[in-house]
């Protein structure tokens, strides 16, 4: 007989600093990120802690009495992981897993973490195991507790040390082999793409959640995994896509998150190798997301650090069919109209209104205005195209038929 298999949540608990360039309501938006990623790697939510103060404690981040009370829940409640969302240093993180006798966990780490289940093909799990190993490398001190190094005395001089030394060596000569393999996979990648011909390449770009795969995977008719967590997607993945009569390819590439590790942007670089030799980038936005402004940001950011935020962009605003604005009674004088209470009509006349044409609202998942988006697509690859290869412009007529 088979049993039923029941997934077991790891409980967790979250840390946040409200101080001067991180404001609460910032600091509440960044734990909701974090809270749903760390759903995404297996663990349970089940209390937030939120310090305010100017300047965090260099040997534990938080307060002392703050950092009592999240011992005493921690010991209380059976807690297997304490999350920061502020990035810890080695000293930091060894000092807190004194106190608190638990794991301790950073957003980069998290990531990282979620990264590695992520990865499904040899050409991505190289790449976390790189940024993992540069993320360790520099914590391995805290590994070997069980030397006793700390206390010091007659026979605990010395063997410490010289674990940590040959372990800091393993990983620094396994690092600078991750590096050469990967340099030998982006020269059979460049190859690649150099043997794809003269098609016009399409690029699926945007904060990560926002729906590229499902996006990709009804214009491609393809099955790309689409889930509703964070970096369902780590593998770039490549259809050859005919609207109408025109050929090109489309590819999705990993989804964009705020404070990325650095660990990760210089280890996925070459993964946006396919972003950077696009000729046109849909830039997918969650308009059902409270903060999508700033996910557009984020995004921005990271095509202007890797030189393709001068590409030609549509900007694609998915999910219409879950966003929900607030409303104000006409009675109501002192509540002030935010951009919380735009329906997609008011938005449209914001500063979408200087996007013009190459903005576009759909729901992927409903199939809702995926012909206009199909057809505002098919415009934009054919004018590419006529423009590289004008002697080609007899074959693709414009063609207006159903996409």
């Amino acid at each position: 007989m088979i049993e039923k298999k029941s997934i077991d949540y790891e409980k967790a608990v979250l840390i946040g600093i409200i101080n001067r360039e991180q404001s609460e309501e910032k600091v509440s938006e960044y734990l909701d990120e974090l809270e749903f990623l760390t759903y995404t790697a297996g663990g349970e939510v089940t209390k937030r802690f939120i310090q305010r103060m100017d300047v965090p404690n260099p040997k534990t981040l938080i307060g002392s009495g703050k950092m009592e009370e999240v011992q005493q829940y921690v010991e209380e409640n059976k807690i297997g992981s304490v999350i920061f969302d502020d990035e810890l240093t080695p000293a930091q993180q060894r000092n807190i897993e004194k106190i608190l006798r638990c794991k301790i966990i950073d957003r980069t780490s998290l990531i990282l973490d979620i990264f590695a289940q992520r990865a499904q093909t040899s050409y991505a799990r190289t790449q976390v195991e790189l940024a993992q190993y540069e993320y360790l490398l520099p914590r391995l001190t805290g590994l070997w507790t069980h030397l006793e190094r700390q206390k010091g005395g007659i026979g605990m001089r010395g063997p410490g040390e010289t674990e940590i030394e040959t372990d800091r060596r393993i990983v620094r000569d396994r690092i600078t082999l991750l590096k050469k393999k990967l340099n030998k996979i982006d020269r059979q990648m460049e190859t690649q793409r150099g043997n794809r011909g003269a098609l016009v390449r399409v690029a699926l770009v945007g904060y990560t959640n926002v729906g590229k795969s499902t996006l990709m995977n009804v214009i491609s008719k393809s099955d790309v995994f689409a889930e509703n967590k964070l970096f369902a997607t780590l593998d770039t993945t490549v259809r050859k896509v005919v609207l109408g009569n025109l050929p090109f390819l489309l590819s999705d590439t990993v989804g964009f998150i705020r404070k990325l590790p650095t660990q990760l942007v210089e280890s996925f670089k070459s993964t946006l190798d396919e972003v950077r030799e696009a000729d046109l980038l849909l830039h997918v936005v969650d308009i059902s997301h409270p903060q999508f402004e700033e996910h557009i940001d984020s995004v921005n950011n990271i095509l202007s650090d890797i030189k393709s935020s001068d590409k030609k962009t549509i900007m694609v605003f998915n999910k219409i069919d879950q966003y929900e604005h607030e409303t104000i009674d006409d009675d109501d004088l002192i509540t002030e109209r935010t951009g919380r209470h735009f329906t997609i009509n008011d938005w449209k006349h914001t500063w979408m209104e200087k996007v013009g044409d190459r903005a576009i609202f759909i729901s992927a998942l409903n199939k809702e205005n995926l012909d206009e988006f199909r057809k505002r697509v098919y415009d934009e690859v054919r004018d590419i195209h006529v423009t590289r290869f004008p002697y080609n412009n007899f074959l693709y007529p414009e063609h207006l038929d159903e996409y």
